[in-house]
């Protein structure tokens, strides 16, 4: 009897027609291959070296823009600080005027009421000119007018003969700065019948 010894390539009949099977080689190495692996090709001295450079400059550059916005943000805030500070210079500018009449007329002996008169009229002429000129407004309803709770404080409710909730006396005249009430207008509205 013949033994047969059985052939290692023909172990397998499905293994005929395949490719043969590639074992990697563990003498190569993905460093061999710059597609397989980009980053464990490291360049020559002169790379690195250059590398070094622009990550410096790159540091360098990131902490100067970051000075440049902590500058900017302390510029902005004393900006507001002193927006804040000298927000009624202008304002305060129109006033003075107002003060020196006032001071005048209380410096001079007053012979007459009439001449007193006159100087604090001039003098509320410029008190005015000054609210206008600064922006605050005056609320001063005439009497009939309808009452507006957001304009108006009602001190009282009084009978009177004209048309209910309607402003019948001013007690004190409220003011706007801008759009925004400072001080509402007190009043006195008519009851209903």
């Amino acid at each position: 009897m013949t033994q047969e010894k059985p052939n290692p390539q023909n172990n397998n009949p499905q293994t005929e027609n395949a490719s043969p099977v590639q074992l990697d080689d563990p003498t190569t190495s993905a460093a061999d291959d710059p597609a397989s692996a980009p980053f464990l090709n490291i360049g020559s001295e002169a790379e690195i070296t250059e590398l070094n450079q622009k990550l410096s400059e790159m540091q360098d550059n990131f902490l100067r823009a970051k000075a440049e916005g902590e500058n900017i943000r302390r510029r902005a805030a004393e900006d507001i600080a002193k927006a804040h500070k000298f927000a009624i210079e202008n304002f305060a500018e129109h006033l003075i005027p107002v003060a020196d009449s006032l001071h005048a007329a209380l410096a001079t002996e007053a012979v007459d009421a009439k001449g007193f008169k006159e100087g604090l009229e001039i003098t509320l002429k410029q008190l005015t000119s000054a609210f206008e000129k600064g922006r605050l407004g005056e609320i001063n309803p005439a009497p009939g007018d309808k009452f507006d709770p957001h304009l108006h404080q009602a001190i009282a409710m009084v009978p009177a003969d004209q048309d209910a909730n309607t402003v019948v006396s001013v007690l004190q005249r409220g003011y706007l700065l801008a759009d925004r009430i400072l001080r509402p207008a007190l009043v006195t509205v008519s009851q209903a019948k």
